[in-house]
């Protein structure tokens, strides 16, 4: 039998690993752009915290551990207990000889090796792959992460709309003129509110949106509500470019009631239209939320289920 060895990456593997990755998990393919950027090229990517299977040279699974070395955005910090493992795999030819567990445990021997007594999986921001693990595509991958102590935290959704024969319902017209007429301005934002905006999105929801809009480039592609200040907002395009991927989104919470967020929705799916845009689709919501009942409302159906888990260490008794 070919013997497998367990390392860190070294340079040269990414080339065998984009391959394997593809076979092992083909209905979420990858590129080597996106491997480059968004692995190899994040701040806080170490070496040693991407274990690799090898055999003859060759990747054959991995799985990958990262903390933070620095933060994720101003102002926040290092996360000093957390540890995440956006993704894992192994070629469906090695399987069945346990080298899943032994990927997942090395990567959580070097995290926490590293102090961190908490690990997601795979809700790493801001470069994950996916939100959580698929139970219907990797169910085997749900069993591994299970026996090995990862608990599930919760199941957001991916929802999906198709765009075609889309029109701006005359509801949602009048409902924003209505808006509008008590002082609110639905529009996309100027250069100098683009600080106020990163500000209210960072604080009022999550600094991972927060840093999205700052690292975006197109004010097409957002829309504002303010009334004063910015009370809510919508963007398309700024996650890695694609420009058919919704979010972030969100209305402030003291202004939920208004229907802002069913004018910004619509506002943004009648802009991605009008591009020329086919479908509207994004990664994360919670089923039950009251984003997805919006959603739901406005023609999103639920396109994939994902399980974000958990391991953390056992206590010690004292």
């Amino acid at each position: 039998m070919t013997r497998v060895a367990v390392r860190g990456f070294v340079p040269g593997d990414e080339l065998s690993l984009i391959e394997a990755w593809n076979r092992s998990m083909p209905g979420d393919p990858t590129t080597a752009a996106w491997f480059r950027d968004c692995v190899l090229l994040d701040p806080n990517f170490d070496p040693d915290g991407l274990r690799v299977a090898v055999v003859g040279g060759r990747v054959v699974g991995c799985a990958y551990a990262v903390r933070r070395l620095t933060p994720l955005a101003p102002g926040t910090d290092l996360e000093p207990e957390a540890g995440w493992i956006p993704f894992f795999f192994v070629e469906p030819a090695q399987r069945g000889g346990g080298l899943g567990r032994r990927l997942l445990r090395e990567a959580l021997a070097f995290l926490t090796g590293e102090g961190r007594t908490r690990v997601d999986f795979a809700s790493y921001t801001p470069n994950y792959v996916l939100p959580g693990v698929d139970p219907e595509l990797y169910p085997e991958a749900v069993k591994v992460l299970g026996d090995l102590g990862f608990a599930t935290l919760y199941a957001p959704v991916a929802m999906d709309r198709r765009l075609v024969g889309y029109v701006t319902p005359d509801d949602v017209r009048q409902l924003q003129i209505k808006r509008e007429e008590e002082g609110y301005e639905v529009r996309s934002p100027l250069d100098g509110e683009l600080p106020e905006l990163i500000r209210f999105a960072a604080n009022v929801f999550n600094p991972d949106w927060g840093e999205a809009i700052r690292k975006f480039r197109d004010n097409g592609r957002l829309v504002i509500a303010r009334r004063g200040a910015i009370v809510g907002f919508a963007a398309y395009g700024a996650y890695r470019g694609i420009p058919e991927r919704f979010g972030p989104f969100g209305v402030d919470p003291r202004e939920r009631g208004t229907g802002l967020g069913k004018i910004l929705l619509h506002h943004t799916m009648t802009r991605m239209r009008a591009e020329g845009l086919h479908s509207s689709w994004f990664l994360w919501t919670g089923e039950d939320s009251p984003a997805a009942h919006l959603y739901t409302k406005a023609g999103y159906s639920v396109t994939r289920r994902f399980h974000v888990m958990r391991w953390t260490t056992k206590p010690t008794a004292g």
